[in-house]
């Protein structure tokens, strides 16, 4: 039989145990059955069951005393915790008699009752400072309960605020771990937030009492760090830190504190730890955005002049030099030898996006870290001195190089690298333009500062104008100046006069190719540095003086019969070239001119009849007799009489 615990449940017969034992045994039954009765076998199974019984006895007893130990534990436990709920009501109760002792004796004449005051005072301090030190270990323990009840009755001391510091200062401690201080503020506010509703009764107070303390400790010091050390060494590295950190605190730190209760203005109240803190850096941030752009810009300009391995020259001194070379640009004069830069422009797309980069940065800065009241100022100043760079000291000197650079009207195979100036200046001025409207634009449009910006862009326009009109308008007599160029060294007086009429080919001549084969390359040269109207507006002006030339060109000759007919066909090729400027003032004085040009081959009875054609019925009866006075018959035929 089994040895258990079972056997031995109540109620318990040992006489009917010891019986049921010996009639399971084989042999053990008193009263006989099928094998017959062996004491010795049933000796052997009681002492086997007896060491049964004693090893259950041991196992019992075991369990017995761990039950025991577990039951004395759990009554000491018990016992402690009855014990601190009885401290605490003493407390409770101690602290209230306490308190009202203490604003009792407040009352009390300090002359007559100072020992008992004296004593009152040093319990309130004690009973304080316990208080205080249990609300730490229930703090450490994490112990929410408790930490409430001694916040509650902490309220009433003096040493309130202090507890408040004592809670404020341990929640920090192990929080900072991670590289982001951010983050850890945080998550920080984050995970005491709940506890500090729970243990205090203004939590609010509380989580704006921990917010000033974590900013004006842990994140100042941190600004400080961030930004003393690169203040006087490195501009470009603190400006960039401390837009970085102003605008980390004021857009995501500051919309997660506003997440908590930190009272009925929290974000004036934020708005006011973060200029705290910020304030010494703010006051003089553009005195250093200032100051950094301009020696940042003086380098980039200097690095490019010196990767072109060129002087600056200074433009405007008063020279002499400068004075000729005023007057040369103004006029054709012929006052020395023009500059040669090589084709050179000097101007650079990689440093106007420089510089323009720079500036963006430099607003968006400025945006972020002005004062509202002094951002459309700060703003204005950022401009000028990109003014002052891009404008005047790249474009503006690109200019006044180009003008020097333009040949006199009278050079023979001049190169002109002042249409490339003029493209480049274009397109970086689009650029200088579209950076003026999407960042400047948006800082000042609602200031007075905005007519200022207008008025100073308007002024850099009509100054670049005026060197850009002059450089075109001489750039164009020297293509003009080639034109007779090639007129004078091909043009020959026999073309229009023939010495054998019969045995001419009728086509252009030599001359009349050479220009237009030039003109055409400069139309499309012009087309590719200009944009939108000035395309047609100088196209319109190298026209003009491209008819002119031609119409002055062929009055310095005498006509044939056959040589009027080369020179029609000369100015039907003119005209044909005239075609790709795309200008119909220009092709309608073509027409004109080949129109002209039929005087010097029609039939003299026909002279009236052709005078007053479409083309010729408007023009100056003297032009008309001055054409026909072009022809060799003119005395001959007596076709004077017709314009008598």
């Amino acid at each position: 039989m089994a040895t258990t615990a079972q056997l031995f449940e109540e109620p318990f017969d040992a006489d009917e145990y010891i019986e049921r034992l010996a009639w399971r045994t084989p042999g053990g039954g008193s009263k006989g059955g099928a094998e017959a009765f062996d004491p010795k076998r049933l000796l052997d199974e009681f002492k086997s069951h007896i060491e049964e019984l004693k090893q259950l006895d041991e196992k019992i007893q075991r369990k017995v005393e761990k039950l025991e130990y577990q039951c004395h534990g759990e009554a000491k436990e018990f016992a402690h915790k009855v014990q601190d709920l009885q401290r605490s009501n003493q407390i409770k109760e101690a602290a209230d008699i306490i308190q009202k002792l203490h604003l009792i004796a407040q009352e009390l004449p300090f002359d007559r009752f100072a020992d008992v005051k004296a004593k009152i005072a040093s319990k309130y301090h004690d009973l304080e400072r316990q208080l205080i030190q249990e609300f730490t270990a229930a703090q450490r323990r994490g112990e929410i309960g408790r930490m409430r009840e001694v916040a509650a009755v902490l309220l009433h001391f003096k040493g309130y605020a202090h507890c408040v510091d004592v809670y404020i200062k341990q929640c920090q401690e192990g929080a900072y771990t991670r590289n982001d201080v951010f983050e850890d503020t945080a998550a920080l506010c984050q995970s005491v937030n709940k506890q500090v509703a729970e243990v205090f009764s203004s939590p609010e107070t509380v989580m704006a009492k921990l917010i000033q303390n974590i900013f004006e400790n842990k994140l100042q010091a941190h600004v400080r760090e961030k930004l003393d050390g690169t203040r006087q060494s490195d501009a470009e590295q603190y400006l960039k830190n401390l837009y970085d950190l102003y605008t980390r605190w004021t857009t995501a730190l500051a919309t997660k504190l506003t997440e908590f209760n930190l009272g009925s203005d929290k974000h004036t109240f934020l708005s006011k730890l973060i200029k705290s803190i910020f304030s010494s850096y703010l006051e003089s941030y553009i005195d250093m955005e200032r100051e950094y752009l301009r020696n940042r810009g003086a380098m980039i300009l200097q690095r490019y002049y010196d990767s072109k391995n060129h002087q600056k020259r200074a433009i405007g001194s008063g020279s002499i030099q400068e004075l000729k070379e005023r007057i040369r640009q103004r006029t054709n004069l012929p006052l020395g030898p023009s500059l040669d830069t090589h084709g050179e422009t000097f101007l650079s797309p990689e440093l106007v996006v420089n510089l323009l980069q720079e500036t963006r940065h430099a607003f968006e800065r400025c945006h972020r870290l002005s004062d509202p009241s002094d951002l459309p100022k700060n703003a204005y100043s950022i401009f000028l001195l990109l003014v002052e760079h891009l404008c005047v000291d790249h474009i503006d000197y690109a200019l006044e190089i180009g003008l020097s650079a333009i040949p006199s009207s009278d050079a023979k195979n001049a190169n002109l690298y002042f249409l490339d100036v003029v493209q480049q200046a274009n397109s970086i001025f689009h650029l200088f333009d579209k950076q003026f409207n999407d960042q400047l634009m948006p800082l000042i449009s609602s200031s007075p500062k905005l007519a200022e910006c207008l008025h100073k862009k308007k002024e850099v326009i009509e100054q670049m104008e005026v060197k850009l009109d002059t450089g075109i308008d001489r750039t164009l007599n020297c293509m003009v100046g080639q034109m007779k160029h090639i007129l004078a060294t091909e043009q020959r007086k026999t073309d229009f006069r023939p010495e054998d009429e019969n045995n001419v080919m009728i086509q252009y001549t030599t001359a009349c190719s050479k220009v237009c084969a030039y003109v055409s390359r400069q139309v499309e040269h012009v087309r590719k540095s200009m944009d939108g109207k000035n395309v047609d507006t100088v196209l319109t002006e190298l026209g003009v003086r491209f008819h002119r030339l031609i119409h002055e060109h062929l009055q310095q000759f005498s006509y044939s019969s056959m040589g009027g007919m080369l020179a029609i066909c000369d100015v039907a090729e003119y005209r044909r070239c005239a075609k790709n400027f795309r200008v119909p003032l220009v092709l309608q004085l073509f027409d004109t001119l080949h129109a002209l040009c039929n005087l010097l081959v029609v039939a003299p009875d026909n002279l009236k009849q052709v005078c007053s054609g479409e083309h010729l019925t408007n023009l100056d009866r003297n032009l008309l007799h001055a054409f026909v006075q072009l022809r060799v018959d003119y005395r001959s035929a007596r076709l004077g009489r017709h314009f008598s």
